[in-house]
């Protein structure tokens, strides 16, 4: 027999009185699937209490964890794509990118900034996914490059934390040089012996892949982030055969040799100042002179 028993058949709520939980107070992951409060959540930074899978997070949220009181200053800010080919899909390349910056608040899918991490110097350029895929097109490119003459200038460390599913397709030749400018900015920045890292999260593909982001004097990753050039099913049904467990993961990635190590974002800040203030006096050290600046003097 059951241990309740309506008395009263017929109870109607009126649809004025029915309350509903607001949205955005609780989790869910998607991995082990286990709820919490997103004040919880929130207050992992965006981790899972259970399982730890990291879910992706925007550059608002790095630069809060990163930067010291949440204080930077942005570099160029306002650059904004062009249409130099006049692309249309389902819809007019100008009109996508308002559409989208109106969406997200931002201007293209990488911002910049200039701040101090545990009272060390740092510039980070770290891209949006939620902007047509973190897609990388010439702005791009342009504010990655100009934030790499920025450090090198101002002979300050360069952290860049790539999200990306690869070049944009509405930009198409214009996106993919874009490879060549950040990789030869970087050239620039190694010469002049400030450290650079590069740290990949979920999901790095495609270009950025091929070009900057594996460009790092330390390569770093997050738990379980997705990391490769072309997709899983694209490279199964290229050589006919099953890939192995946890392909293109972060931890095989690791395990083969393209990463230094795996931080949990927990740990992140921490483990940054500790290789930023391992590298410092690299990092300040002024540039010896060249055999033909030595007799300019």
């Amino acid at each position: 027999m059951s241990w309740f028993k309506r008395v009263e058949k017929g109870i109607v709520t009126p649809t004025e009185q029915k309350k509903e939980t607001p949205d955005g107070l609780w989790y869910k992951c998607p991995e082990c699937k286990t709820v919490a409060p997103m004040a919880e959540h929130k207050r992992l930074l965006y981790t899972c209490a259970k399982c730890n899978h990291h879910d992706r997070i925007d550059s608002a949220e790095y630069f809060e964890l990163l930067f010291d009181g949440n204080e930077f200053t942005e570099l160029d800010a306002a650059l904004t794509s062009a249409d130099p080919l006049q692309f249309v899909d389902t819809k007019a390349y100008p009109k996508r990118l308002a559409a989208t910056q109106q969406t997200t608040g931002l201007t293209d899918a990488v911002r910049a900034a200039h701040g101090q991490l545990n009272g060390l110097d740092l510039v980070v350029a770290c891209m949006d996914f939620k902007f047509i895929g973190g897609s990388m097109g010439s702005v791009v490119g342009e504010k990655i490059a100009r934030a790499i003459d920025y450090a090198r200038q101002h002979r300050i460390p360069f952290l860049m934390i790539s999200k990306s599913g690869g070049a944009r397709m509405m930009e198409a030749g214009y996106s993919l040089m874009q490879m060549a400018k950040t990789s030869a900015r970087l050239a620039m920045l190694s010469e002049a012996g400030i450290p650079y890292i590069s740290m990949l999260t979920d999901p790095t593909t495609g270009g950025v892949t091929a070009s900057f982001a594996m460009l790092g004097d330390f390569n770093i990753a997050e738990p379980g982030a997705l990391i490769g050039f072309a997709g899983p099913r694209v490279i199964k049904e290229t050589i006919g055969k099953d890939l192995p467990k946890d392909f293109q993961s972060a931890e095989f990635v690791l395990e083969h040799g393209f990463l230094d190590f795996i931080v949990d974002r927990k740990d992140l800040k921490q483990q940054l100042t500790d290789l930023l203030t391992m590298l410092q006096p690299a990092a300040v050290a002024a540039p010896e002179a060249s055999p033909v600046q030595r007799g300019r003097n």
